[in-house]
């Protein structure tokens, strides 16, 4: 019945906050290039998303290593849905790259366009790489910062797997810095097999020290894809020892 009641409360509030997004959108088109304020909106329902149900929540660890100025390629593991809606607490505007079955999704799909995240095809690789390419370009030289999930897709096992090099690829020709991220309690945060919340999973959000864009720029593609990969593979197990 919980369950069932805060589904409702979160759709009331998406609602409002999805007819306010477009407003926003209307409004402040001519002034605001990064879409700064409907990134705000879509950061509320986040907020309500983690903060209504008891004892659930968003622990975010390593927000020092972020500038807030500054504008990177973001790589995150990725585990589940929830993932996109996690790292809004962080103190960046970014935008996401995500397959187009996601924007099929009612409401979902229309704050995601709203947002100005980028859509890809991942049946024609080329052509998603390309356009990955080409308006995560656009997006970091309006001084936003592009989220990606570096392996491609969703991890059956909840462990960090290979990555594509695309995100790496366009740090390097953007000039810009990569914020690894990783991301714990994604998976569980509704129970498996149910529609039921868990509440008492939460979500840490662990931000990794960015790798420069001067180290970028100096070592090979393959080398800072194993350093981050490694990196994070090592922080998740961190994490999990901390929660255990």
């Amino acid at each position: 019945m919980l369950s069932i009641l805060y589904y409702l409360v979160v759709l009331v509030v998406a609602l409002v906050l999805y007819v306010a997004t477009f407003v926003a959108l209307v409004v402040c088109y001519p002034f605001d290039r990064k879409r700064v304020v409907v990134h705000r909106i879509s950061k509320w329902i986040t907020d309500v998303f983690f903060g209504l149900g008891p004892h659930m929540g968003r622990d975010l660890v390593g927000a020092e290593n972020i500038d807030p100025n500054e504008s990177y390629v973001i790589v995150l593991n990725h585990n589940s849905m929830v993932d996109i809606m996690s790292i809004y607490n962080i103190p960046l505007v970014f935008k996401w790259v995500s397959k187009k079955e996601v924007y099929r999704i009612p409401i979902v799909g229309r704050l995601l366009l709203a947002h100005g995240d980028i859509v890809i095809n991942r049946a024609s690789t080329k052509e998603a790489m390309q356009l990955v390419h080409n308006k995560g370009m656009e997006w970091l030289k309006k001084g936003a910062s592009v989220s990606i999930f570096p392996e491609g897709t969703r991890s059956k096992d909840g462990e960090i797997h290979n990555f594509k090099a695309g995100a790496f690829i366009l740090a390097k020709d953007a000039g810009v810095p990569i914020l690894p991220i990783v991301l714990d309690g994604t998976n569980r945060v509704i129970r498996k097999g149910t529609i039921f919340m868990n509440w008492r999973n939460r979500v840490t959000v662990k931000v990794l020290p960015p790798v420069s864009r001067e180290e970028i720029a100096q070592r090979t593609m393959k080398e800072v894809m194993a350093q981050v990969h490694d990196d994070m593979v090592n922080a998740l197990a961190e994490i999990r020892e901390t929660k255990n």
